[in-house]
């Protein structure tokens, strides 16, 4: 009978139950120190802001995926059509379709930066012109 099968479960279990406690200590402590300086230990913590999310993001994983499928399809036309070494055809193509599909991702990423630099430019104008008239 081999004992290790059997103490990967029971360690884990031990592992998480003293995780646990240990955890609730360690909060106890902490509402134990802000009671002591005269805090209220049940207002809530103060969230720190939700960094700006990335929206094109999305758009770059697309595009790589887009350039790594077509990069195994067309190393398998190089591979079948043109009888050409096999793991030759398919890194080159995946890695060339990887790296145009990064660039495309780049550049569709630069543009759509680039035109809300312009709107903001022309919202500042705007302003500008309406605080000048104002006066």
């Amino acid at each position: 009978m081999e004992i290790s099968p059997i103490l990967i479960p029971i360690s884990a279990i031990v592992g998480v139950f003293t995780m646990i406690i240990l955890i609730r200590k360690f909060e106890n402590d902490e509402r134990m120190a802000m009671i002591e300086k005269g805090l209220n230990p049940h207002t809530p913590k103060p969230r720190r802001p939700r960094p700006k999310s990335n929206s094109m993001i999305t758009f770059h994983f697309a595009a790589i995926s887009i350039g790594l499928s077509l990069g195994l399809l067309i190393g398998y036309l190089l591979e079948s059509v043109f009888n050409m070494f096999e793991p030759v055809a398919y890194f080159s193509m995946i890695l060339l379709f990887g790296g145009i599909g990064l660039l495309v991702s780049y550049a569709v990423q630069f543009n759509h930066e680039e035109r809300e630099r312009e709107r903001e430019r022309e919202q500042e104008i705007k302003a500008e012109k309406q605080y000048s008239d104002d006066i």
